[in-house]
């Protein structure tokens, strides 16, 4: 884990990337056949390692942490001078990935969502990418791993020929699964949150000036308010507290030391 462009954003470590560095790291490892765990984090999974330091120092461990939500990218520009002229937003991220992937004939693994999204998924990736190879795919089983359970998932992925893990969990579900399973697999693992549901069609992308003008979430709210409404009213106001408080000084935000623990008990 390279540490020269992780920065300090309310204790959880950030890096200061874009989406060229963050695809060729990914590319690098599935090559060189070695493991390495990517998240692309907005105000919600910030916040989520905010409230709970265990977690926290999972994210830590985290080879790569783009920052995917614009006020993840405002925090790193404001805090630290990033200069960062644009966010690392997971499912843009993904098909900048899966492009390289396409081209290099490197296959790719699909873990997490349902049978449903994964079925719509594989045929609209192999619409965008001709040359993709799919090696295998799993859908989320929704519940806690039973012993063995872990070694048997990464036995089936090593067996498929994957050089690649895309996780769709859902946060911070799938920021655990990743970190759990790092250690048996000898291959990139990138958590992307939504982009399944994105590319299957299953969710519509906000215009574009709200994305850059950091309203997604509010789009988001307005698709699926029962859902989300907790985590943007309570969780935006708290980050921006906390953005305010780090940046005077009144409050230190420090970041705990990168977990090295695996968890015995994750969700699947």
């Amino acid at each position: 884990m390279s540490t020269q462009t992780k920065r300090n954003v309310l204790g959880v470590m950030v890096d200061a990337t874009d989406y060229a560095s963050a695809t060729e790291e990914v590319v690098s490892a599935a090559r060189d056949r070695r493991p390495l765990a990517l998240t692309a984090l907005a105000v919600h999974g910030v916040m989520t390692g905010v409230l709970d330091p265990a977690h926290n120092a999972r994210l830590n461990s985290f080879d790569v942490v783009t920052p995917d939500g614009q006020p993840v990218r405002w925090a790193l520009n404001l805090l630290h001078r990033a200069e960062l002229s644009d966010r690392v937003y997971g499912p843009q991220l993904t098909l900048h990935v899966l492009h390289r992937f396409a081209d290099e004939g490197l296959p790719v693994y699909l873990y997490g969502s349902t049978e449903e999204t994964l079925a719509r998924l594989v045929p609209a990736l192999e619409r965008m990418f001709p040359g993709i190879k799919i090696a295998g795919m799993e859908p989320s089983k929704f519940r806690q791993v039973q012993p063995g359970e872990d070694v048997e998932i990464a036995d089936r992925i090593k067996a498929s020929g994957a050089r690649l893990v895309l996780v769709g969990l859902g946060c911070p579900r799938q920021e655990i699964f990743t970190y759990a399973m790092r250690p048996l697999l000898d291959m990139p693992m990138m958590a992307v949150g939504a982009a399944f549901d994105y590319h299957a069609g299953l969710l519509r992308n906000p215009p574009p000036w709200m994305q850059k003008a950091g309203l997604e979430w509010f789009w988001r709210l307005g698709l699926e308010p029962k859902r989300l409404w907790k985590r943007y009213v309570i969780l935006n106001p708290a980050y921006l507290g906390r953005l305010a408080a780090q940046k005077t000084g009144v409050w230190k935000a420090r970041p705990p030391a990168p977990a090295t623990e695996r968890p015995t008990t994750f969700a699947v």
